[in-house]
């Protein structure tokens, strides 16, 4: 799946969806608009119908041929900037849809263990009745769904099989599963893997780092694309300090030496320590994305009535 580690194409499995994808020809999918308009986006792929839905995503060819003898250097660089191109339109997709009604999009990454899913869930309670979904990406198991969905929120599982992160693709196709309500939250647990996810674009207003004080805090330096594509860094399991020799410091310098601009939060979803920095940030996004949507509506408004109004000039 992918030229950055060489993964293979795994069976790409949605939760809920009836069709197999094979992909071989192109496949329409309604995107609806601010002002109501729908129109249709084909997107390269076939069906077969099954029980379940899998993908042979257009980077196959991609993983098929990473680190394999007889591949130039400079066939490989064209086959992943065919990757990243394609990628890049269905996340252009996937972000003019959600900008449409006022969705706030973040895709979340770390390295596995770092307490992604446990934070979420901390967030979703103290997020109350605030209307939200969970896309839920892992190689295999739908063990974080269910852990999401026992807090009452929507949620549907990624299973990427040996692929090492999300797309674009497989968001859209979860995005429409899920049926989000306008104005509301959306959040993308990526695949634990600070590598891979740094390169795809998902449509996401921003990625959200999350670093936990168990790892080293020189992280952001040994993962450097990770921590420059990030608008925030949750320093994350704050409660553990007194008992780890881990330098709070030390890490958020690290990660302001590869993104200056980076914002960093430290937060616990144990003791609750800086969750109210973390939500506060949430709630701006949400208000943000309102005030965009319904900005975007009245100037379509404006100029509808412009043009009537020039119709009607003798």
């Amino acid at each position: 799946m992918c030229t950055t580690c060489g993964c293979g194409a795994g069976e790409v499995r949605i939760e809920g969806e009836s069709a197999h994808h094979d992909h071989g020809h192109g496949h329409a999918h309604d995107h609806v608009h601010a002002d109501g308009t729908t129109h249709s986006h084909d997107h390269d792929h076939g069906h077969e119908h099954g029980a379940q839905h899998s993908h042979a995503y257009p980077h196959d060819e991609a993983a098929q041929h990473s680190h394999a003898p007889g591949v130039s250097p400079r066939r490989m660089v064209q086959i992943e900037q065919d990757i990243l191109a394609k990628n890049n339109a269905y996340a252009r997709e996937n972000r003019e849809q959600l900008a449409g009604h006022g969705i706030f999009a973040l895709n979340l990454v770390s390295s596995p263990g770092s307490g992604k899913t446990t934070l979420l869930c901390k967030t979703i309670t103290m997020l109350g009745a605030q209307p939200l979904a969970v896309i839920e990406g892992d190689q295999q198991t739908s063990q974080d769904a269910q852990r999401i969905r026992a807090t009452g929120a929507l949620a549907i599982q990624i299973n990427t099989g040996k692929g090492c992160h999300l797309d674009a693709h497989m968001v859209g196709h979860a995005m429409g599963q899920l049926r989000l309500q306008d104005d509301s939250l959306l959040m993308i647990e990526n695949v634990g893997n600070l590598v891979c996810p740094a390169a795809f674009d998902l449509g996401e207003a921003h990625k959200v780092v999350i670093l936990s004080v168990t790892e080293g805090e020189d992280k952001p330096i040994k993962y450097p694309d990770m921590f420059r594509a990030a608008s925030l860094m949750l320093l994350n399991k704050i409660d553990l300090l007194p008992y780890l020799s881990f330098d709070v410091a030390a890490a958020i310098a690290f990660a302001r030496q590869v993104n200056p601009q980076i914002r960093v939060i430290q937060v616990s979803a144990t003791s609750g320590a800086g969750m109210d920095e973390w939500l506060a940030f949430l709630r701006e996004g949400l208000a943000a994305a309102h005030r965009a949507r319904h900005e975007t509506v009245d100037q379509l408004r404006q100029r509808i009535a412009a043009l009537e109004a020039q119709l009607q000039r003798p």
